[in-house]
């Protein structure tokens, strides 16, 4: 760590034992890390017991052990509170960073005084690259014309010879932002448990006049579905009503009664036609 080091890091896991190790190994390497706090929402695997082991030994790292899972966006606040630096990070633990892109991406949004919110190219094991890491915000309308597609994502597409990408939202697997912004804006909404939240931290950046960016020249290996594997189905359920809970908020449409009940109905179907299927995939992973 150097002496200047101004970024502080919070990690929720959730059954996360295989990647939290490489997790950490990468973030507690960049010099500009300050401090990591690992919230764990009460893993029913050896998480905790591997993060509590390191924390021990590792002064920048800490453990925060919750008797229950009350959700990512709840978990992510309580970590923020215990950030004292000017920047913070949220760093999903199955997500492989570089430490000398942690620096890189702290210069470009140190250069850019409207960024509000970074994020990243993230890539598969294979080195497929996630459209998530670019996405549209999501309309009622654009859910009922793409939603029945794989994956359901609103990718917004990369930005050629462009350094930093303006979009309307970027993955929550990873987001660097100012503490004072963060603070403003009154964190992650609560109110959405798992999937979403990112969607909206993203609007309300936007809505408060800051911008939300990519970095185009870093990329990152995300070992996606590692926590949904140990709850598919109740992920899966979190995931539709996230989006529901999205479109209520920010779609003018979704003020309408009678738009209202269709976006209830498209998502509660999509839930049932995709959910098997989400079980299947978690149950072959497991094999």
């Amino acid at each position: 760590m150097s002496a200047a080091a101004t970024i502080g890091v919070v990690v929720v896991t959730y059954a996360n034992a295989a990647t939290i190790d490489t997790c950490l190994d990468r973030l507690l390497a960049a010099r500009d890390i300050a401090r990591v706090v690992v919230v764990d929402n009460a893993s029913p695997d050896d998480t905790a017991a591997r993060v509590g082991q390191r924390a021990m030994v590792e002064s920048r790292l800490s453990l925060v052990r919750n008797a229950g899972n009350g959700g990512f966006s709840a978990a992510c606040n309580q970590g923020a509170t215990a950030i004292a630096q000017p920047w913070i990070l949220f760093v999903n633990p199955d997500l492989y960073v570089d430490p000398g892109s942690i620096s890189s991406l702290l210069e470009h949004a140190r250069a850019r005084p409207g960024a509000g919110l970074i994020g990243i190219e993230m890539v598969d094991e294979r080195g497929v690259p996630d459209p998530a890491s670019r996405r549209e915000a999501p309309t009622l309308r654009e859910f009922l014309r793409r939603a029945w597609r794989a994956g359901g994502n609103l990718a917004q597409g990369r930005g050629g010879t462009l350094l930093m990408q303006l979009v309307d939202a970027v993955s929550g697997a990873l987001m660097l932002m100012a503490s004072g912004l963060f603070v403003r804006l009154g964190g992650f909404d609560e109110g959405y448990r798992l999937h979403a939240e990112d969607l909206d931290l993203c609007r309300r950046v936007r809505d408060a006049g800051y911008e939300v960016l990519v970095a185009n020249d870093i990329s990152a290996v995300h070992v996606r579905g590692v926590s949904s594997r140990a709850r598919p189905l109740w992920s899966e359920w979190q995931k539709h009503r996230g989006v529901w809970r999205y479109l209520r908020q920010h779609d003018p449409d979704c003020r309408s009664p009678g738009w209202a009940l269709l976006a209830a109905t498209a998502i509660g179907l999509r839930f049932v036609l995709v959910a098997p299927l989400a079980l299947w995939r978690a149950r072959r992973a497991q094999r």
